[in-house]
C-alpha cells in the first residue's frame, strides 16, 4: 500500500502530491449542498483531515503495528471519501427527480464537484492498488499496463521508469472523460471493475446530473 509504504520511496514520487489531492477532495465535499451529503459535511470533513494527519505522524515508523495501522487508515480514508462522493450522487439523482429542496445552481456545483472528486478518488484507488513495482516478479502482475511498458526496445530510457500518482491521475482524468481507458490499460479484474465504476459515475454525472441542472436554469 503506498500510502503507508511512501516513504521508502520519497525520492521517486514527493508525497505532497498525495496530500494535496486528497485535501482538494476533502474541500470539493464542503462544497456541496448541505442537502446533498450524508450526515454534517464538516464533521465527515474533519474525521478525513485527522486520517490524513495519522498518515503524516505514522509514515516514519517501521513497526509492523504501525505499517498495519498506516494501511488500515489508508483504506480507511479513501473508502470514507469514495462512499461519500457516491451517496452524494445518489442525493442528487434524489434531488433531480423528486425534490424541490435544491435549486439548479446547487444542483450544478454538485454536479461538477462531484466529477471532479470522482476523478480524484478514482486516481488514489488506481495508485493505491497498483501491484506495479519491477521487483515484484509475476507472482504480483501489474495492474494496468503504461505506454511506457511497451516501448522499452526502442527507448531504453523506459526500462526502469515506474509510474508516479500523477500518471494514475492522468489514467483517472482520461476514463472520466471518455467514459473507458485510453491509452493505459487495465489487466486485472479489480482494475478493470474500478474503471467501469468510475466510467459509470461519470456517465451519471454528466448525461444526467448536468444536463438536467441545465434544463432547470433554462
Amino acid at each position: 500500500m503506498k500510502l503507508a509504504r511512501l516513504h521508502s520511496r520519497a525520492l521517486s514520487e514527493p508525497y505532497w502530491h498525495v496530500q494535496l489531492a486528497l485535501i482538494l477532495a476533502i474541500f470539493l465535499q464542503l462544497v456541496l449542498n448541505e442537502n446533498l451529503i450524508v450526515g454534517p459535511k464538516y464533521l465527515i470533513a474533519g474525521v478525513e483531515c485527522l486520517l490524513i494527519l495519522a498518515l503524516a505522524v505514522f509514515h516514519k515508523s517501521s513497526q509492523t503495528a504501525i505499517k498495519r495501522l498506516r494501511r488500515s487508515l489508508a483504506i480507511i480514508l479513501i473508502a470514507v471519501i469514495s462512499t461519500m462522493n457516491i451517496a452524494s450522487l445518489v442525493l442528487v439523482v434524489y434531488a433531480l427527480f423528486f425534490g424541490n429542496h435544491v435549486t439548479g445552481k446547487s444542483l450544478l456545483l454538485s454536479g461538477l464537484a462531484i466529477y471532479l472528486t470522482n476523478i480524484i478518488i478514482f486516481a488514489l484507488w488506481y495508485w493505491e492498488l497498483d501491484n506495479y513495482d519491477t521487483n515484484v516478479g509475476d507472482a504480483n502482475p501489474m495492474d494496468f499496463l503504461f505506454p511506457q511498458n511497451t516501448v522499452t526496445d526502442a527507448y531504453p530510457s523506459f526500462k526502469n521508469w515506474q509510474p508516479t500518482f500523477l500518471d494514475y491521475l492522468y489514467v483517472s482524468v482520461t476514463n472520466a472523460s471518455a467514459f473507458s481507458p485510453t491509452d493505459t490499460m487495465p489487466l486485472t479484474h479489480r482494475a478493470k471493475s474500478l474503471m467501469g465504476i468510475q466510467g459509470t459515475i461519470s456517465l451519471i454525472t454528466v448525461a444526467l446530473v448536468a444536463a438536467r441542472a441545465v434544463n432547470i436554469l433554462s
